[in-house]
Protein backbone atom coordinates (compact mmCIF):
# COMPACT_ATOMS: atom_id res chain seq x y z
CA UNK A 1 0.00 0.00 0.00
CA UNK A 2 2.67 2.57 1.14
CA UNK A 3 4.07 2.28 -3.08
CA UNK A 4 0.92 3.10 -4.00
CA UNK A 5 -0.08 6.16 -1.97
CA UNK A 6 1.92 8.68 -3.65
CA UNK A 7 -0.32 7.15 -6.84
CA UNK A 8 -3.29 7.13 -5.19
CA UNK A 9 -2.69 10.47 -4.00
CA UNK A 10 -2.01 11.71 -7.23
CA UNK A 11 -4.91 10.52 -8.95
CA UNK A 12 -7.18 12.17 -5.28
CA UNK A 13 -5.57 15.24 -6.15
CA UNK A 14 -6.33 15.24 -10.09
CA UNK A 15 -10.34 13.81 -10.58
CA UNK A 16 -12.12 16.85 -11.87
CA UNK A 17 -9.42 19.21 -11.80
CA UNK A 18 -8.15 18.67 -15.52
CA UNK A 19 -5.28 16.34 -14.99
CA UNK A 20 -3.06 16.39 -18.09
CA UNK A 21 -1.11 13.48 -17.17
CA UNK A 22 -1.21 10.42 -14.57
CA UNK A 23 0.83 7.43 -13.09
CA UNK A 24 4.34 8.48 -12.16
CA UNK A 25 4.17 11.12 -14.12
CA UNK A 26 3.74 15.21 -12.98
CA UNK A 27 1.05 15.74 -10.56
CA UNK A 28 -1.03 18.61 -11.64
CA UNK A 29 -3.66 20.10 -9.50
CA UNK A 30 -6.01 23.42 -9.23
CA UNK A 31 -3.91 26.83 -9.32
CA UNK A 32 -6.71 27.27 -6.18
CA UNK A 33 -5.23 24.61 -4.13
CA UNK A 34 -2.80 26.14 -1.45
CA UNK A 35 0.36 24.14 -1.30
CA UNK A 36 2.18 24.14 2.19
CA UNK A 37 5.64 26.08 2.54
CA UNK A 38 7.04 22.79 4.19
CA UNK A 39 6.65 21.74 0.22
CA UNK A 40 9.46 24.00 -0.65
CA UNK A 41 12.77 22.07 -1.09
CA UNK A 42 15.44 22.02 -3.13
CA UNK A 43 14.51 18.71 -4.86
CA UNK A 44 11.34 20.08 -6.29
CA UNK A 45 9.72 22.69 -8.18
CA UNK A 46 6.30 23.64 -8.29
CA UNK A 47 4.88 25.55 -11.80
CA UNK A 48 1.26 27.41 -11.78
CA UNK A 49 -0.42 28.24 -14.67
CA UNK A 50 -3.77 28.79 -16.30
CA UNK A 51 -3.23 24.67 -16.34
CA UNK A 52 -3.45 24.53 -12.58
CA UNK A 53 0.05 23.43 -10.64
CA UNK A 54 2.68 20.65 -11.60
CA UNK A 55 5.18 19.28 -9.23
CA UNK A 56 8.75 18.18 -10.68
CA UNK A 57 11.44 15.97 -8.88
CA UNK A 58 14.66 17.97 -9.83
CA UNK A 59 18.54 17.56 -9.63
CA UNK A 60 19.96 21.24 -9.10
CA UNK A 61 22.90 21.92 -11.53
CA UNK A 62 23.91 25.82 -9.66
CA UNK A 63 27.90 25.04 -10.62
CA UNK A 64 29.93 25.61 -13.93
CA UNK A 65 30.46 21.43 -14.01
CA UNK A 66 27.47 20.60 -13.32
CA UNK A 67 25.78 22.67 -15.87
CA UNK A 68 27.90 21.77 -18.61
CA UNK A 69 26.73 18.11 -17.85
CA UNK A 70 23.39 18.52 -17.57
CA UNK A 71 21.61 16.10 -18.50
CA UNK A 72 24.40 14.11 -21.15
CA UNK A 73 24.46 10.80 -21.87
CA UNK A 74 21.13 9.78 -19.78
CA UNK A 75 18.77 7.23 -21.82
CA UNK A 76 15.79 8.15 -19.61
CA UNK A 77 14.60 10.48 -17.80
CA UNK A 78 10.95 10.12 -15.51
CA UNK A 79 7.90 11.92 -16.84
CA UNK A 80 7.76 13.74 -12.97
CA UNK A 81 11.74 14.72 -12.76
CA UNK A 82 14.18 16.71 -14.09
CA UNK A 83 16.97 19.37 -13.95
CA UNK A 84 17.26 22.79 -12.66
CA UNK A 85 19.95 25.02 -13.65
CA UNK A 86 20.72 28.05 -11.50
CA UNK A 87 23.04 30.36 -12.13
CA UNK A 88 24.84 33.03 -10.00
CA UNK A 89 22.78 36.23 -11.42
CA UNK A 90 20.34 37.13 -13.92
CA UNK A 91 22.27 36.51 -17.42
CA UNK A 92 21.87 35.85 -21.05
CA UNK A 93 22.04 32.05 -21.65
CA UNK A 94 21.78 29.62 -24.65
CA UNK A 95 21.69 26.15 -24.38
CA UNK A 96 22.42 22.97 -26.65
CA UNK A 97 21.65 19.11 -26.98
CA UNK A 98 25.65 17.91 -27.84
CA UNK A 99 25.58 14.60 -25.79
CA UNK A 100 22.48 14.31 -24.76
CA UNK A 101 20.17 11.61 -25.97
CA UNK A 102 16.75 12.68 -24.87
CA UNK A 103 14.46 15.40 -26.46
CA UNK A 104 13.81 17.84 -23.96
CA UNK A 105 11.81 20.77 -23.26
CA UNK A 106 13.68 24.10 -22.05
CA UNK A 107 12.03 26.80 -20.26
CA UNK A 108 13.78 29.73 -19.43
CA UNK A 109 13.26 31.56 -16.07
CA UNK A 110 13.84 35.31 -14.78
CA UNK A 111 14.99 36.21 -10.93
CA UNK A 112 11.40 36.41 -9.98
CA UNK A 113 10.33 32.59 -11.21
CA UNK A 114 8.37 33.65 -13.92
CA UNK A 115 8.83 31.75 -17.02
CA UNK A 116 9.66 33.82 -20.26
CA UNK A 117 10.41 30.95 -22.96
CA UNK A 118 9.58 27.25 -23.30
CA UNK A 119 11.47 25.41 -26.37
CA UNK A 120 9.55 22.75 -26.98
CA UNK A 121 10.92 19.62 -27.71
CA UNK A 122 14.62 20.22 -28.44
CA UNK A 123 16.51 17.60 -30.28
CA UNK A 124 19.13 14.93 -28.97
CA UNK A 125 22.64 15.76 -30.19
CA UNK A 126 21.53 19.12 -32.09
CA UNK A 127 24.58 21.73 -31.55
CA UNK A 128 22.33 24.85 -32.80
CA UNK A 129 22.36 27.27 -29.59
CA UNK A 130 18.35 27.26 -28.02
CA UNK A 131 18.84 30.97 -26.38
CA UNK A 132 16.77 32.05 -23.69
CA UNK A 133 15.48 35.04 -25.01
CA UNK A 134 15.69 37.61 -22.72
CA UNK A 135 19.38 38.73 -21.34
CA UNK A 136 17.73 38.45 -17.28
CA UNK A 137 17.57 34.32 -17.51
CA UNK A 138 18.32 33.42 -13.63
CA UNK A 139 16.98 29.31 -13.98
CA UNK A 140 16.46 26.52 -17.10
CA UNK A 141 14.63 24.13 -15.98
CA UNK A 142 14.82 20.96 -18.10
CA UNK A 143 11.96 17.99 -18.74
CA UNK A 144 11.09 15.64 -21.09
CA UNK A 145 10.22 17.12 -24.32
CA UNK A 146 6.82 17.98 -25.53
CA UNK A 147 5.71 18.08 -21.87
CA UNK A 148 5.43 21.30 -21.00
CA UNK A 149 2.82 21.63 -24.09
CA UNK A 150 0.96 18.80 -23.04
CA UNK A 151 0.39 20.17 -19.47
CA UNK A 152 0.33 23.75 -20.99
CA UNK A 153 3.40 25.89 -19.04
CA UNK A 154 3.69 29.05 -21.38
CA UNK A 155 5.42 32.32 -20.74
CA UNK A 156 4.25 33.72 -17.68
CA UNK A 157 4.07 31.05 -15.80
CA UNK A 158 5.31 30.80 -12.31
CA UNK A 159 7.85 28.62 -10.85
CA UNK A 160 8.35 28.01 -6.64
CA UNK A 161 11.65 27.18 -5.66
CA UNK A 162 14.19 28.02 -2.68
CA UNK A 163 16.79 29.28 -5.71
CA UNK A 164 14.13 32.10 -6.66
CA UNK A 165 15.26 35.18 -4.17
CA UNK A 166 12.20 35.43 -1.78
CA UNK A 167 12.50 39.25 -2.63
CA UNK A 168 11.97 39.32 -5.84
CA UNK A 169 9.40 35.80 -6.04
CA UNK A 170 6.54 36.15 -7.26
CA UNK A 171 5.16 32.77 -5.66
CA UNK A 172 7.63 32.47 -2.68
CA UNK A 173 8.95 30.07 -0.73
Amino acid sequence: MRGLLPYLTALCLSVGLGMAVLGGTATQVDAKTPLKMAECRDDTVHLRGDFGVARFHVEVADDGDERATGLMHRTSMPKSAGMLFVYERPQSVAFWMRNTLIPLDMIFLDATGRVRRVHSDAVPHDETPIPGGAPDILMVLEINGGLARAMGITAGSELRHPSVPVSAARWPC
